[in-house]
């Protein structure tokens, strides 16, 4: 009890440090705009790249345009945010390296809040909106026999996927405190694993689909909810409930990023600069 009275009285140093950011952030106007547009690129190649691909076949790994687009708005919009909240956890390299985060360990302030809050990539919230706009589109396009629980599996599973995406965020930014120059490796995970969700499993196979699917989770991000909310059965065989539970494997994931978060923290060594 006396732990979270201690955060909440915290919050307000929070809100400041968000409040700064976005007036800093908007105070040239015509560039915040132009950075807020450009930010749409990304995920809405992503889904052109999948619409291309329909123009050469009717089904890409089993499944029509409209069930792959299920899969891509999910994938789309839990990436997006999870990008918007804490992609820019990258800074830790920096920070690492020059020693700026001493500066962040010695304030009475959680680290990992102010390494995101002190440099809250705004614009990208145009993207996490379009990547949003794409989930609805692609569900009402399906046009699912909706029910309470597709309903609540709808608006868990982005939200549930967008905490997945941000522990992969910070679990391979943590690298940095053993590995400083960690940074494509790190990419190869949360922008790799961006691009893997975005297509159905069975398109993957092998040691690659075991090992990103099911050995990362990344296959319950948005591939086994889809089959969820339309209705198939899952053609590499796991039974019809893992669609349900799927949004459970952010819960792991966001302990183990945790856990290497703090004991990257304590692994740290000051520059002495």
């Amino acid at each position: 009890m006396a732990e979270w009275t201690y955060r909440l009285r915290r919050a307000p140093a929070y809100l400041a440090l968000l409040r700064g950011q976005a007036r800093s952030q908007a105070s040239y106007r015509t560039s915040f705009v132009v950075d807020l547009v450009s930010n749409v690129g990304a995920t809405a190649l992503d889904v052109i790249t999948v619409l291309v691909l329909f123009r050469v076949t009717r089904e890409l790994g089993g499944f029509d345009r409209t069930e792959a687009m299920v899969m891509v708005g999910l994938s789309a919009a839990a990436f997006a945010a999870a990008d918007l909240a804490v992609g820019n956890v990258e800074v830790l390299r920096r920070y690492v390296r020059s020693g700026l985060l001493d500066a962040v360990l010695v304030r009475p302030l959680g680290a990992l809040p102010q390494l995101l809050l002190m440099d809250l990539p705004l614009r990208k919230a145009a993207r996490a909106v379009f990547g949003a706009a794409v989930l609805v589109v692609a569900l009402v396009a399906a046009d699912l026999a909706w029910t309470p629980g597709r309903v609540v599996l709808a608006v868990l599973t982005p939200l549930a996927g967008a905490v997945f995406f941000a522990s992969i965020f910070v679990a391979t930014a943590s690298l940095s405190f053993w590995w400083i120059d960690s940074g494509e490796v790190g990419s190869a995970f949360t922008y790799g694993g961006r691009d893997f969700t975005t297509y159905p499993m069975t398109v993957y196979s092998g040691w690659f689909r075991a090992a990103f699917a099911y050995g990362m989770g990344f296959g319950f991000v948005a591939y086994y909810p889809a089959l969820a909310l339309l209705g198939r059965a899952d053609p590499l065989g796991l039974p019809t409930w893992v669609g349900w539970a799927a949004p459970g494997v952010a819960v792991p994931a966001a302990a183990i990023a945790a856990g290497v978060w703090r004991l990257g923290v304590r692994h740290y060594r000051s520059t002495g600069s």
